[in-house]
């Protein structure tokens, strides 16, 4: 039976998932981020999948979201996007230290995944912690400079007040290179990583992970098993359910087999 925990961890709401059987043993585990103003609860079918396999599954809030909503408006929310998505980059160190100084988690097979903003968490997670095994980016982008100057991009083009100068901007802008993947592609040091896309999202469109993907593939050793590209020409900004399974059986296949073939 899974069993679904609610737990604080620092100033950090999580849903804490996994087999009742085994809820107190060392086990892999998996840290999914959703997506911008969505909460931890809206990714609770990925996280049953996932625990159902024989992970232990973490779902935090985001700051200023779900539990930790602070009453912000739209308005006020998109110019600290970024802001959300460094910070979250810091809490799962957090949330990694908590379980592990709880003895609950096997520090070699620690996966990272989220959809959209929060597939964005993954990858930036991915060039910071060479502690993550596995990533799953479903909607997420990896070049992050280039993404925040194309939002600044549109944000022109609607002409919509935007409480930033140029300065500010550039300086966030400075501050994201070190979590930009595709400047530091040396980071992924040949780690598991799937893209689920749709090819018809207009909020973060594919190409910019599409690039990025056949750029590494050819530095990857056995690149058709440890790095791949799903591209729905169906979709938009919204992952299928052939999405969600293979977010489960990706990981599976990459923090499970290993030990299960040992």
């Amino acid at each position: 039976m899974i069993i679904i925990e609610k737990e604080r961890i620092g100033q950090i709401p999580v849903l804490h998932l996994g087999e009742q059987a085994t809820f107190n043993q060392e086990l892999p585990l998996i840290i999914f981020i959703h997506g911008f103003q969505s909460a931890k609860e809206h990714n609770l079918h990925y996280a049953y999948l996932l625990a159902e396999k024989g992970f232990r599954v973490l779902l935090p809030d985001v700051i200023h979201h779900g539990e930790r909503e602070a009453g912000l408006s739209d308005s006020q929310m998109m110019p600290r996007f970024w802001e959300m998505v460094l910070q979250t980059i810091q809490d799962l160190s957090l949330l990694k230290d908590d379980l592990l100084s709880r003895k609950l988690i096997d520090p070699d097979r620690i996966g990272v995944a989220g959809t959209s903003m929060g597939g964005i968490v993954t990858n930036g997670a991915l060039a910071a912690y060479e502690w993550i095994s596995a990533g799953v980016s479903l909607m997420g982008n990896p070049s992050y400079v280039a993404y925040a100057e194309l939002q600044m991009e549109e944000i022109k083009k609607r002409k919509v007040d935007f409480p930033a100068t140029d300065e500010e901007v550039a300086k966030v802008i400075e501050q994201l290179k070190p979590f930009d993947l595709s400047l530091n592609q040396d980071k992924l040091c040949d780690r598991p990583l799937l893209f689920w896309h749709g090819a018809k999202d207009p909020v973060v469109p594919y190409q910019h992970a599409y690039r990025f993907y056949e750029g590494v593939k050819a530095g990857y050793d056995k690149a058709d098993e440890k790095i791949d590209f799903i591209l729905d020409p169906k979709a938009g900004h919204k992952v299928s359910r052939e999405g969600v399974l293979k977010t489960a059986d990706w990981f599976a296949k990459h923090l499970l087999s290993a030990v299960q073939n040992a």
